[in-house]
């Protein structure tokens, strides 16, 4: 048997830090971010993680990006994306959460890994401009946002490791986001696990995935026919104008 058959998938699950292991602030149930539900409920249960494709879903403000951002931060990554060199800053946005957690590592894992962040994904850039590394970089800025999203996808999504991204769709059309969805596969298929936040019924579709839906219940394990996001997308485009007529009578 090949050593690689005892591999576990990078991170096998996520759990909130013992009191004597805190160095710096103590959760307070009464305060950001753990008053969100699904912080609440990572905290107190703590979130096994699946070993191919999770997705995060969830409305605004349901705690996807807060969540997803803690996990990247704990493992290593770059509070403002890349991979666990990538150390550069703009403004400090993120909470404690990744101070909380603790994470299972797997067993024989790969250690690499990349984190997308759409939001901040033109300062990270200008943080690769200013900072070559020894093999050709493209040059991102030059291309279009959807571009060169796709990429970064090609350049950085190449190898068994984590990659944890939060609302990648942002900068696709719906053909790139078929090419993501096929990045994904093949990342898995190569034995690496992904996390991701999504607002997509599309990237969530994709076969194989477990989706995790956040809401005023916490977390829970939804199945994509079930997903909120999928009814208002299908009762939308079945009739955007009973939509559009509320909207521009107000």
């Amino acid at each position: 048997m090949r050593a690689s058959d005892f591999r576990q998938q990078p991170v096998v699950a996520v759990r909130a830090r013992p009191d004597e292991d805190l160095q710096g602030s103590r959760p307070d149930p009464r305060r950001w971010p753990a008053t969100i539900p699904a912080v609440a409920q990572l905290l107190s249960d703590g979130l096994e993680l699946h070993p191919g494709v999770t997705f995060l879903v969830g409305e605004n403000g349901s705690g996807k990006s807060t969540v997803l951002e803690a996990i990247a931060i704990a493992y290593g990554f770059g509070a403002e994306g890349g991979s666990a060199s990538s150390r550069h800053r703009t403004r400090v946005s993120e909470s404690d959460l990744s101070e909380w957690l603790r994470l299972q590592r797997g067993v024989g894992a790969a250690r690499w890994g990349y984190f997308l962040r759409a939001e901040t994904m033109h300062s990270f850039y200008t943080y690769l401009e200013q900072n070559p590394s020894s093999a050709p970089e493209p040059r991102f800025h030059e291309m279009s946002h959807g571009e060169s999203f796709l990429e970064m996808f090609r350049s950085r999504f190449d190898s068994p490791g984590f990659y944890c991204l939060d609302e990648p769709e942002a900068a696709l059309s719906f053909s790139s986001t078929l090419a993501l969805m096929s990045t994904l596969t093949g990342i898995v298929a190569e034995g690496g696990q992904v996390l991701c936040a999504t607002h997509s019924p599309i990237l969530a579709s994709l076969p194989g995935a477990r989706i995790l839906e956040l809401g005023p219940w916490g977390l829970r394990r939804a199945q994509w026919d079930d997903l909120e996001l999928v009814a208002h997308w299908r009762s939308y485009l079945a009739g955007p104008q009973r939509y559009l007529r509320h909207l521009l009578s107000d």
